[in-house]
């Protein structure tokens, strides 16, 4: 009867976190939001070797290139529409291979693989608070992974279709799927509708801090102290990640109970193996609170998974006496 108690308590409260951490804050979809066409592009080709303007275009040869767009910015989804999805960029039809550039002076932020996006790169612009994001991008070619990097320096190519985030059964249409935000990458969760990452979102872009890329790039216009970032409060960026933490340290907190009151030393300890490894996982994928929050309970158990060891190994002789 008390396990089913302790349950039933355990199960409020995990239910009351959830409850106080997510309410409904997102930005609402609206019927009257529609597409913005791209920006005009004809002049764009002069500002690569400009070195008086902040921004370029991340590919060459703009203004000459009769080559369709793909997708507008702010545009619904066709698949989804039911469901209000938005693009939170826009996507550039090229050739696999194509040479991509960074758009302005800046440090990358991520440089890896993404489910969807065949090779992702982000870059923190802070001189203007924006990071730009390039997907779609090719991880069988040469890319930049790591460091400072200068407007116009090549960060990689253009992936072939089966590799960019399609595959050999369900190719993908090769295109720079480029993005830009308010902010810093770090300013933004890994998870929920405010992820660093979002292609597709149910939320109105701008409303969350995307920016239209071609307006960025054409404007060559920096507010003073930066584009500002979306008014939003941590939680409400955050709350998803949080929850996800929350999660594992109150399983965690039971699991050392239920291990103390059984008596069961090595539990925590291989529990808390686990978890370093969890540690290693979410960092690589740049899920950094849920990574903090794993590391803090992974250390406990183990803490406490050794500490019990020990003393029943000190006790032992007596047992046998």
């Amino acid at each position: 009867m008390n396990r089913q108690v302790t349950i039933f308590y355990l199960g409020v409260l995990i239910s009351s976190i959830i409850l106080i951490m997510v309410p409904a804050g997102y930005a609402q979809s609206s019927e009257s939001y529609r597409a913005r066409p791209f920006a005009d592009l004809s002049g764009v080709d002069s500002f690569a070797g400009n070195d008086k303007v902040p921004f370029r275009f991340p590919l060459d040869n703009v203004s000459s290139d009769t080559s369709p767009s793909y997708t507008e910015f702010c545009s619904r989804s066709i698949w989804t529409e039911s469901k209000h999805m938005y693009h939170a960029a826009e996507d550039y039809l090229r050739p696999a291979g194509t040479e991509v550039y960074a758009v302005a002076d800046g440090t990358i932020s991520f440089s890896g693989p993404m489910r969807g996006y065949g090779w992702l790169i982000i870059i923190d612009h802070p001189q203007a608070n924006l990071y730009s994001l390039y997907g779609h991008l090719s991880p069988s070619r040469q890319r930049k992974k790591s460091g400072l990097v200068k407007k116009g320096d090549l960060i990689g190519y253009l992936g072939d279709s089966d590799e960019n985030g399609g595959s050999a059964k369900h190719p993908l249409v090769p295109h720079l799927h480029l993005g830009v935000r308010a902010g810093q990458r770090s300013d933004y969760s890994s998870m929920g509708e405010w992820r660093w990452q979002a292609g597709w979102v149910k939320s109105y872009p701008p409303d969350l801090g995307w920016l239209q890329p071609s307006a960025i790039i054409t404007s060559q216009v920096i507010p003073a102290g930066g584009f500002p970032n979306p008014a939003a409060g941590f939680l409400e960026i955050w709350r998803d990640e949080l929850v996800i933490a929350g999660i594992y340290i109150i399983g965690c907190v039971c699991m050392l109970l239920i291990a103390i009151k059984k008596d069961k030393p090595f539990v925590p300890v291989v529990f808390g193996v686990i978890l370093f490894a969890a540690v290693f996982l979410f960092a690589t994928k740049k899920r950094l609170v849920v990574s903090y929050a794993v590391f803090a309970v992974a250390t406990l158990s183990l803490t406490v998974g050794i500490y019990k060891v020990i003393r029943r190994s000190s006790k032992s002789p007596h047992r046998q006496s």
